[in-house]
């Protein structure tokens, strides 16, 4: 297992993590073998918001003896007094909700306490107004949450919260089909999005995955909007190769998903490649580098993705981002011309001039 260390914190995380949203369709026997299996393969990172609260008991036993081993990424605004997951922005349910998440897993904090599903104005006023922001900072002060968080499918709401100086950590959707302004959650256009990321790399807010396979509609070339289907390892690279993310948490229903998730460990880089989905590129996102790396092998040796993502780091205001060039094997001026990369590029960037571009702009 790779892991990647939380920008606010000492904490390495796994690249790969487990998301909940299906797991309760499995016995909670089952579940906590799956958890357990996770745990053993070097997952250690777990959202905590079911469909329903059946998986809660079952996390608690595969968790016990193994507390400090994991962290939980735990929801303020998610309910089940009902048994089923409801949202809420009722502060009194908020705070018992918590209480009673930690309470299950017999622990006295959250490693991260995220503000839960704030995609509209309305909900970023609301958590700021109704004593929901005032409650997350105390938990934090507190120790009772570690990091403070938000999940959101909206770039725009998501910079309000950036904007506060108080986050560590998001929940994002993060897919070829949303950040091409396609399905449901599509919000924003692909540059906002990419400024995004960009700007969470670049201030050390981590982000954490969620819907990496877009409902699974990036796997069935019926349902996909592109008509082609994505592999789950394709899928989970293309999400960890946009700027700022520590971690992918695809849902699970049980072990069987979990190997099918796992096999990107053990991956070649063949069997990683994204860069099908240049054929279904909108014109506006035509001659952006995506870092996918479909490039390479580079006759002289450069990391042209590496390259390319640490320049447009640098660009939108990154400091960190010239230092991390700077310790590059090979720089934008060892390019030698010869054109490999721009025969190769799915999305049409004329990489061999982007070089040169960037060589000038390092020099500087």
């Amino acid at each position: 297992m790779e892991y990647r260390k939380l920008p606010h914190g000492d904490e390495y995380i796994s690249i790969i993590g487990v998301g909940m949203g299906s797991i309760h369709v499995s016995s909670e026997a089952d579940i906590e073998r799956t958890i357990c299996y996770a745990m053993d393969r070097g997952i250690n990172y777990f959202d905590f918001v079911p469909s329903q609260a059946k998986p809660f008991s079952a996390y608690a036993k595969a968790f016990a003896g193994r507390r400090e081993q994991v962290y939980l990424q735990v929801h303020l605004g998610a309910d089940y007094s009902s048994g089923s997951y409801a949202w809420t922005r009722d502060l009194s349910v908020i705070k018992r909700e918590f209480e009673a998440r930690l309470s299950i897993l017999s622990t006295d904090y959250a490693d991260f306490g995220f503000i839960h599903c704030m995609d509209e104005q309305d909900d970023f006023d609301s958590s700021m107004n109704n004593g929901l922001w005032e409650y997350a900072l105390k938990l934090k002060q507190q120790g009772r949450i570690r990091h403070l968080g938000f999940s959101s499918h909206n770039p725009a709401i998501a910079q309000k919260f950036i904007d506060t100086g108080e986050i560590d950590m998001c929940m994002l959707a993060v897919n070829p089909l949303f950040d091409y302004s396609q399905g449901s959650y599509g919000i924003g256009t692909n540059k906002e999005r990419m400024d995004l990321y960009r700007t969470c790399e670049r201030l050390g807010v981590g982000i954490s995955v969620m819907k990496p396979f877009a409902g699974g509609q990036l796997l069935d070339a019926q349902r996909s909007p592109f008509h082609t289907a994505l592999t789950e390892v394709q899928c989970m690279a293309y999400a960890l190769d946009r700027p700022g993310v520590c971690t992918v948490l695809p849902g699970v229903r049980g072990i069987n998903d979990l190997k099918v998730c796992l096999n990107y460990v053990d991956a070649t880089n063949e069997e990683r490649d994204y860069s099908s989905i240049g054929s279904f590129m909108p014109a506006d996102a035509v001659g952006n580098c995506t870092y996918c790396n479909h490039c390479q092998p580079c006759p002289a040796g450069l990391d042209v993705g590496m390259i390319n993502k640490y320049y447009d780091l640098a660009r939108s205001g990154d400091a960190l981002a010239a230092n991390h060039y700077d310790k590059l094997a090979k720089h934008a001026s060892d390019c030698i011309q010869c054109g490999h990369c721009d025969k190769r590029c799915p999305f049409s960037v004329e990489q061999s001039t982007r070089m040169q571009e960037i060589a000038r702009y390092f020099a500087q």
